[in-house]
């Protein structure tokens, strides 16, 4: 479904990302995992196409979008839930959920998305009206998820959607995070909770300096001792 293929990214001298290549299935939770600076949000920045990478390929159904404007690649079905949230505070929840279906003319569609986004976040009918900004964290979260679902994706890429929050909060983001997937959505997960995210994840990459140092599925990664060590705080 989703291909990247020797990707790196560069921002002037420095490069972000190097030769990452990986691969998404439909149907499927990928995560990324990885510390602070690996390359995490500047792979899911290349793929949505808010960065530019200087040598690879992204493959989605075998069509190369690499470079594409964002906007066209949220038309082919690519949401990108953004690190820190980055809703539009002084307008209303409503308005910040129905601006993720600013390209799409299907009104019965819409409407029934925006439903279905209030059957996943309750909550979020209730403040409708209210000002985006003043949520809380968990709430804005909520909203961003929201927001990418009503642009009807295909992928949904996440970053760091646990960033902040309680952790009871934390657990309640996992639960909806399931309940969008087994409503037939892929999605690419980053997370420095990296028992959170193998505990979603069918399959997941550690990132690490930019590079993609290890791969598996989630089971073998929990195993691995090094991800135990490094990642999930388990003694070998």
């Amino acid at each position: 479904m989703l291909k990247l293929s020797s990707v790196t990214v560069r921002y002037g001298e420095i490069t972000a990302v190097r030769d990452a290549s990986l691969e998404v299935h439909d149907g499927e939770i990928v995560t990324l995992i990885g510390t602070n600076g690996a390359g995490k949000t500047t792979l899911l920045r290349t793929i949505s196409g808010l960065s530019v990478p200087a040598v690879g390929e992204i493959l989605l159904d075998g069509r190369n979008i690499a470079g594409l404007a964002p906007e066209k690649i949220n038309a082919l079905g690519i949401a990108h839930v953004p690190e820190g949230r980055r809703l539009f505070p002084h307008m209303s929840v409503a308005d910040n959920l129905e601006l993720g279906a600013f390209q799409r003319s299907d009104k019965a569609g819409v409407t029934r998305d925006l439903e279905m986004v209030f059957g996943y976040f309750p909550v979020l009918r209730e403040r409708s009206s209210q000002m985006a900004g003043s949520l809380s964290g968990g709430q804005q979260q909520m909203v961003a998820m929201g927001r990418a679902l009503m642009s009807a994706p295909r992928i949904i890429l996440m970053d760091e959607p646990s960033l902040g929050l309680s952790p009871v909060m934390c657990q309640q983001i996992a639960r909806i995070i399931r309940e969008i997937h087994v409503g037939g959505r892929t999605i690419i997960l980053v997370e420095q909770n990296a028992r959170l995210a193998l505990g979603l994840a069918q399959r997941g990459y550690v990132m690490e300096t930019g590079r993609i140092a290890l791969e598996g599925t989630a089971e073998s990664l929990r195993d691995n001792p090094n991800v135990r060590k490094s990642y999930l705080g388990i003694a070998s």
